[in-house]
């Protein structure tokens, strides 16, 4: 059978964000952040006991450029929930304040 067409970046973006039901694209991993933002959006992930996974845009540049321009955004962290990017550290700061976190990462 013919090989598979090799992955479009967009497609391999696409399946990342979607390998969980949220995903957090950071510099470093929840276990050794290597941004204050980052360290930031886990704990507060950690705070709520949200189960997610974490991409580290450090080890990978093609994503780490490619999801600005996919998603719009030019920062990192990034989180998305079900597909969909929710944004960064002051948006989950502003979630957190107004009560609408929990209810989020719960789903």
């Amino acid at each position: 059978s013919p090989a598979a067409a090799p992955q479009t970046l967009d497609e391999r973006l696409k399946e990342l964000i979607n390998r969980q039901r949220i995903v957090l694209f950071m510099k470093g991993l929840p276990s050794a952040p290597k941004c204050g933002f980052s360290s930031q959006i886990v704990e507060i992930l950690d705070k709520h006991s949200a189960a997610y996974d974490a991409f580290n845009i450090l080890e990978d540049n093609e994503v780490r450029q490619g999801l600005k321009t996919y998603s719009d955004w030019p920062t990192f962290p990034q989180l998305y929930i079900d597909g969909d990017l929710v944004g960064g550290l002051d948006i989950l700061k502003e979630m957190e304040d107004s009560g609408d976190l929990d209810d989020m990462l719960k789903g």
